[in-house]
């Protein structure tokens, strides 16, 4: 069976911690501050789930990107498909929990979800080889929600601003191992409403093939996420919308979105 793996915190505690899902327990790890503390043996104390709050299941050095990664949505963009993967970082201070509200700037006149498969690093990864695999690499996926900015995308070409505000990477709600990166479903929906709808086997890019190649550009550090690209079907978000990011296997991310002065 799949672990869900998911941080959390309890009351009066000063940091959080890396534990499993079970049923309506969550059942921490001896040492459970690190997200390569797995597989470590458990603890014998489970804690129920009215006792916890969820955070977001990563804590990364850093978020990497990857841009036009399914041919449907660079085409939408009017964008043309690069030879390479397109990659760019996402400020970690941008990231918020499943239920967490996402902020419409003041800067911006049109947010736009982008629904993507998160791909979590489990141990350090460096110049990997064509020898090895990269999905051992691998702890577990997620839920990431790319949030983008996209006049200021359009404004800057470089798309550090428009994809960092704070708020603008909600992930979760838990990290699972054990699915095949390349036979994944992701649905975005605003309100109920299925905005997109893709296949992570459309990917131009395979999530092996992304890992070992970020890998030879710079160290994967445990905990890093790299959000794999959206496909078609991004939309503008309005205050008031709720959007959820669904992965069969993994769950959905649900975030309400609101205005902020």
């Amino acid at each position: 069976m799949s672990m869900r793996i998911c941080r959390f915190m309890t009351t009066g505690s000063a940091k959080a911690r890396f534990g499993l899902v079970e049923s309506d327990m969550v059942r921490p790890l001896a040492d459970g501050e690190t997200i390569d503390s797995f597989p470590e043996p458990r603890t014998d104390k489970p804690i129920s789930i009215a006792e916890v709050e969820f955070m977001a299941p990563v804590s990364p050095s850093k978020i990497v990107c990857v841009g036009r990664n399914y041919k449907e949505h660079a085409a939408e963009l009017g964008n043309k498909m690069p030879d390479e993967p397109l990659l760019f970082l996402k400020a970690p201070s941008a990231i918020i929990a499943d239920g967490a509200s996402i902020e419409r700037p003041p800067q911006s006149q049109q947010v736009e979800h982008e629904g993507e498969l998160g791909v979590v690093i489990g141990r350090l990864a460096r110049k990997l080889s064509e020898e090895e695999d990269p999905l051992s690499y691998v702890v577990g996926y997620t839920c990431v929600n790319d949030v983008t900015a996209r006049d200021l995308q359009r404004k800057d070409v470089q798309f550090t601003r428009a994809k960092s505000f704070d708020t603008f990477c909600p992930v979760g709600p838990f990290i699972v191992d054990g699915l095949d990166p390349l036979k994944l479903v992701v649905t975005t929906r605003v309100n109920g409403t299925v905005k997109q709808n893709g296949r992570t086997a459309d990917m131009a890019f395979s999530v092996p093939f992304l890992i070992r190649y970020i890998s030879n550009i710079m160290t994967l550090y445990p905990g890093d996420l790299i959000a794999t690209g959206t496909p078609a079907g991004v939309s503008p978000m309005k205050d008031g919308d709720v959007v959820e990011v669904e992965i069969e296997g993994i769950g959905v991310l649900r975030n309400p979105v609101r205005d902020v002065t």
